[in-house]
């Protein structure tokens, strides 16, 4: 019985309680009295009890309709409440998107990403994690992170059924990070070769596969020191002999371990950036946002890191 009645028949009863006048509540709906007597009667018909008793003057609540009426108001502002929030996710006034990048990401360009995006949708709440890029596909296959970065190729042969999508969004060259008192420090570039004989202090995962695969063996280091950490490489190199290899938007964190940061060519390697995320069917307002807005953002990346090179961005303490 309750599944026949209507929004609409419930919403003329609630107005002509408000109004007190059936003449009154057909005008606050825009109908005319005879539609919204029908809707009254429809309701009574479909409920089998009557719900206000009418006169020539007046119109009140019956026992019944007394009794009925707190529980149409809590229904109506029930379904008014869900549908504001769905408004609000739509219109993105409130969301959630969970984000997770490894370290290197997580001190660079993740940063500057999460606070541009969260200064033009405030509504929405970023919950970003910096954790190796293990745990960041991992998330992304048991669907506690939303959007995932890391080099472009790891989630290679990772999901079988292909629920995750992978966008290329910056391709950024190695830098070397050396020690002030490194002779290497006194060219404007160095070469694999120049590095060949130097221990590599190593935090990159697969290294072999995403990066040493594009140099010549005969050039490529004789020793790894291998860290988990791009925090933990940079803290070494300051009290031992070694060089770090970073991605050159890495500058400003190289800097800050007071090291000399240069191009590393012959050859030019780069170190490809992917934003991975959920197929997009099964994305949330938010999360679609975030990744269309990345996605228009990442071009600004790879022009900074250009303008800087152009620049000869280069750094000798003291």
């Amino acid at each position: 019985m309750a599944m026949d009645v209507t929004l609409r028949q419930l919403r003329a009863y609630l107005a002509v309680l408000e109004a007190a006048s059936f003449s009154e509540a057909a005008r606050a709906m825009h109908l005319s009295q005879a539609a919204l007597s029908g809707l009254i009667k429809e309701l009574e018909n479909r409920m089998g009890v009557r719900l206000l008793d009418r006169t020539t003057r007046s119109v009140s609540r019956t026992v019944v309709g007394e009794a009925f009426e707190p529980m149409v108001r809590r229904v109506l502002a029930n379904l008014d409440e869900a549908l504001e929030s769905v408004t609000s996710l739509k219109e993105l006034r409130r969301g959630l998107v969970r984000v997770a990048a490894p370290e290197t990401l997580s001190c660079t360009l993740l940063p500057e990403l999460i606070a541009r995006y969260s200064s033009s949708h405030p509504g929405v709440d970023v919950r970003f994690d910096d954790v190796p890029i293990q745990h960041v596909l991992a998330g992304l296959q048991n669907g506690s992170t939303d959007i995932g970065f890391g080099p472009a190729g790891v989630m290679a042969g990772v999901l079988a059924d292909e629920s995750v999508e992978t966008h290329l969004i910056c391709a950024d060259p190695l830098w070397v990070a050396l020690r002030t008192d490194d002779p290497l420090t006194k060219g404007e570039a160095v070469s694999w070769k120049d590095l060949r004989d130097r221990p590599l202090i190593n935090y990159m995962p697969n290294i072999a596969i995403n990066v040493l695969s594009q140099v010549p063996p005969r050039h490529h280091p004789k020793q790894l020191v291998p860290v988990h950490r791009v925090n933990t490489a940079l803290s070494m190199l300051r009290v031992r002999q070694g060089v770090v290899i970073c991605p050159s938007m890495a500058g400003s964190l190289v800097r800050g371990f007071g090291l000399t940061f240069l191009p590393l060519r012959q050859p030019t390697v780069t170190w490809k950036i992917a934003l991975f995320a959920r197929r997009r069917a099964s994305l949330s307002p938010a999360v679609e946002s975030f990744l269309n807005f990345t996605l228009d953002f990442a071009p600004n990346w790879a022009a900074t890191g250009l303008e800087k090179r152009r620049a000869g961005e280069r750094h000798k303490p003291g």
